[in-house]
Formats: structure tokens, sequence, C-alpha cells
């Protein structure tokens, strides 16, 4: 049976951010993941996952500045002395947390910029955040995102990923399937997630309703089929809930607490 990550960036906004600990934790949610730690302390953090028996499941490096549109600067050149530094602060952030993997932001592709003239900066910067991780037990991520919902980014497409983490060829660099993204920029998202699993390195997955990313319990992906998938695979990770409830976050969760049901009566 999946275990299930409640993504406190997108889920509960009804609460201020620390209180959404604790409303995870009511929901039945094991384990949380959000987009950035750094405006909090780790060790505050670190005491609501403890005082709510959660697990960090996932969170994001740096991604340069944010507010000023950047979506991460790992593929940037000339900004590699700053990926590392951020990178380094995530890992203090991953320990304090006990976060067994950090998801590192490609970036956007700079106006007039070719793509590939972003590659060996990219490689370079996954290789080092790879072995830095590895050398405190942890894991890198890379995630394909949809153009539409952020326009230039460097990683689009599944298969863009795959050869990317085989040419970095560093076993603590995987795959951070969102199956949302997947949907909107290719499709074929059982037969991407089994791919990715056959060449072992699906890290992390995401789910959410596509093409609306609310619950996933409409439009074109079957969750029911997904989560059922990945119990076939094996996967043995956390699928994490980032999405934009429709309202009430936790009213919303009638989709997860009939997959639990069912899940119990089968299993």
């Amino acid at each position: 049976m999946p275990k299930f990550a409640a993504n406190l960036s997108f889920m509960y906004g009804e609460h201020e951010f620390m209180a959404r600990f604790a409303a995870a934790a009511r929901d039945g949610f094991e384990a949380v993941e959000f987009l950035f730690p750094y405006d909090h302390a780790p060790q505050l953090l670190a005491e609501q996952l403890r005082q709510h028996g959660l697990k960090q499941a996932l969170f994001n490096a740096p991604p340069g500045n944010w507010d000023h549109g950047e979506r991460g600067i790992a593929a940037l050149p000339g900004r590699e002395a700053e990926f590392r530094r951020g990178l380094l602060q995530a890992l203090d952030y991953a320990q304090a947390l006990d976060c067994p993997r950090i998801h590192v932001m490609a970036g956007l592709v700079p106006p007039g910029a070719e793509p590939a003239a972003l590659m060996p900066a990219y490689l370079l910067n996954l290789r080092w955040a790879a072995e830095q991780a590895s050398n405190q037990g942890r894991k890198i991520c890379i995630e394909p995102i949809n153009p539409r919902d952020m326009p230039g980014y460097l990683l689009n497409r599944q298969e863009q990923a795959w050869d990317i983490i085989r040419a970095v060829d560093h076993p603590a660099l995987e795959l951070q399937m969102d199956c949302y993204h997947c949907q909107i920029v290719e499709g074929d998202v059982s037969r991407k997630l089994q791919h990715a699993m056959s060449l072992g390195v699906l890290g992390h997955v995401q789910v959410a309703a596509a093409p609306s990313r609310h619950e996933p319990d409409e439009g074109e992906l079957r969750v029911e089929h997904l989560l059922n998938l990945l119990d076939t695979l094996g996967y043995a990770g956390y699928v994490g809930c980032e999405y934009r409830p429709r309202g009430d976050t936790s009213a919303g969760l009638a989709w997860l607490r009939r997959w639990r049901d069912l899940s119990r009566a089968t299993g």
C-alpha cells in the first residue's frame, strides 16, 4: 500500500503554515512535503514532525530568487557557487528533519540561450550535489515540469530526465515524477512509471488531477489505477499529494479515505 505525503505548500491553506502539520496528522497522513523550509528554523520544523508523528518526505533546494521569478539555478552557468551554498544549506535542513530526498530545480532557460548550452553546468552541478547528498545518506531528485505551469523551465519530459540521470551516473540522483506534469506534457503516464521503475531511478511520485490540479478524483488520470500500478511495480517511496484543494482540504480527502478503506478490505 502506498505511503502518502501531504504537500503543505499546496494543501491546508486554511491554516497558517505551522498548524498544517497537525492538520495533516489528523487526516491520517504519515508524512509531509513542501516547497521550501528556509523561512523557518530547522529545529521548529523538526519539532512539528516529532510532535505529530510525521516523516519529512521531500523539500526543494533553494531556487534562487523565487519572488523575482527564478525557478532554480542548477543549470545556470555562472551561478555554481550560489548553487553549492544553497545545496549545503538544504543538506543541513535534511539532516535536521531526517529527510531522505531533496528536489533540485534546474531553472528557466535564459532569453536567447539554447537549452543544450546549459547542460554542461547542469550535469556538473547535479554530479556534485549527488556526491554531497550521498555522503550524508540522502538523495537528489530532478523533476520534469510542464511548460504551461512554468514556462521556460529547462526540464519538461520524462525521457529528458532519464537521459540526464544516465549521464550523471550517480546512484544518489533519482527521478521525481509528478503524474500531473507528465500527463499535461506527454501522457502515457502508466508506461512512464513502469519504465522509470525498470531503470531503477524512481525516487518520488506526486499526484494531482489533470488538467485542474485539484484533488485526484477528477479529470484525465484515474488515481486508483496509478496507486494500484505503483503497488504492482513494488514502489516503496512516498506518493506526494501536490494539488490545490477545491475547498476545505480535509473535506476533499474523500478520495484518499475511499482508497484506504478499499485497500484494508482487500489487503
